[in-house]
Order: structure tokens, then sequence, then C-alpha cells
């Protein structure tokens, strides 16, 4: 399985990002898909999470109204649309795969990370 995220970058508080997530090496029917971020000296945080059907979404209190995680189907890309940034989103994203086994909001349900991208919000 590989993961490969793209779309990150320097964006001013209030902009609009949509990072991508290219995912390939096997089909991932019931399967779960997450974005996850990470500060400098922190621990990795849970963003949100879709069920590969795209029946089910799940989002960080933080972010929930704000992002939105799509995936297109057809071509194995997942997304997260990021709107209203602020600085406080500042982070590596990072995006994740695994089997529908427990909590979709820790780290170690998921089996496959990509390297990050970076997102560095301005005020």
């Amino acid at each position: 399985v590989q993961l490969v995220e793209s779309g990150g970058g320097p964006v001013q508080a209030g902009g609009s990002l949509r990072l991508s997530c290219a995912a390939s090496g096997r089909t991932f029917t019931n399967w779960r898909m997450g974005w996850f971020r990470q500060e400098p000296g922190k621990e990795r945080e849970f963003v949100g999470s879709i069920t590969w059907n795209g029946a089910t979404t799940n989002y960080a209190e933080s972010v929930q109204g704000r992002f939105t995680i799509s995936r297109d189907h057809t071509n194995q890309i997942l997304y997260l649309q990021m709107n209203n940034l602020k600085p406080e989103d500042t982070a590596v994203y990072y995006c994740a795969t695994g089997p529908m086994r427990g909590s979709n909001v820790r780290r170690e349900s998921y089996g496959y990370w990509g390297r990050g991208t970076q997102v560095t919000v301005s005020s």
C-alpha cells in the first residue's frame, strides 16, 4: 500500500487549501481512510476519517464545519478540503488507511501512512 499526499503549502488565515492523497497497492473496499496532523513536539492528532464507500465521515471538533473529507472512488484519491484556515491549523498533514477495526480516531487503527504534507497558516 502506498499513500502520497500533496497540496500543502503556505496560506493566509481565512484561506482555503485542498489536500490530496493518492492511494495505491490494493483495493480499499471495507477499509477506512483518515487524515491526521502533527505539530512539532506534539502528538499526531486525528483530523477526520471516511469509510471507503463514503457512507460515514467523522471529524475532530476543532475542524468540524471547516474541513470536508471526500474521495474519488474510481481513481483512489482521498481529499481534505480545508476552509477558513486558522494559524492553529499549521501542521504536517498525514493520510492514513487501514481495515475498519478499532476506533477511527486512534492512530493505532491505521496500518499505512503517507509521508505528510506541510500546511502553514499565517495570521
